[in-house]
């Protein structure tokens, strides 16, 4: 699993640069981050809490994208098979890619899935939000994605 693979690798914290996505080469299409408020969550189609994420992740985007919101949803799933299945099944609102071979996840040592990881503008990781708690996960995210929204650029 993750676990032992990502336990020599470097951990983003709080506070420091957020790495560049483009830079992993992870399977699918990113959108245009720069200048934007992020929300990376990595998940794995055989995770439930990850599944019941996804609709409440797909309203945050479709309600604050105006404002300079986009959220990317990083797969760790090694089959594509696996990754497309669940994208089929819960059609989600935002972008989702595939890190196959976990380089990115390993890059920011995620703890488990699902975990957030919320950018600021100027790609600065600002919270890391470890589990998906339902209602409660999503108003501390959302309160937090608003307040980053009205900082100055």
């Amino acid at each position: 699993m993750l676990g032992s693979a990502l336990s020599a690798m470097a951990e983003v914290k709080v506070g420091q640069p957020f790495p560049r996505l483009d830079a992993f080469g992870l399977e699918g299409a990113l959108p245009e981050t720069s200048g934007k408020v992020v929300l990376v969550d990595f998940w794995a189609s055989w995770c439930a809490p990850c599944r019941a994420s996804f609709p409440s992740y797909s309203t945050l985007q479709k309600e604050l994208a105006a404002q300079g919101f986009v959220l990317v949803a990083v797969s760790v799933d090694k089959q594509a098979g696996a990754y497309g299945d669940f994208l089929k099944k819960y059609a989600p609102g935002f972008a989702t890619v595939r890190d196959a071979t976990q380089r990115l996840a390993a890059e920011v040592k995620v703890p488990g899935m699902p975990t957030s990881y919320l950018i600021d503008r100027h790609g600065v990781l600002r919270a890391v939000h470890v589990g998906f708690h339902g209602d409660s996960s999503v108003r501390e995210i959302r309160d937090q994605i608003v307040r980053l929204l009205e900082e100055k650029p």
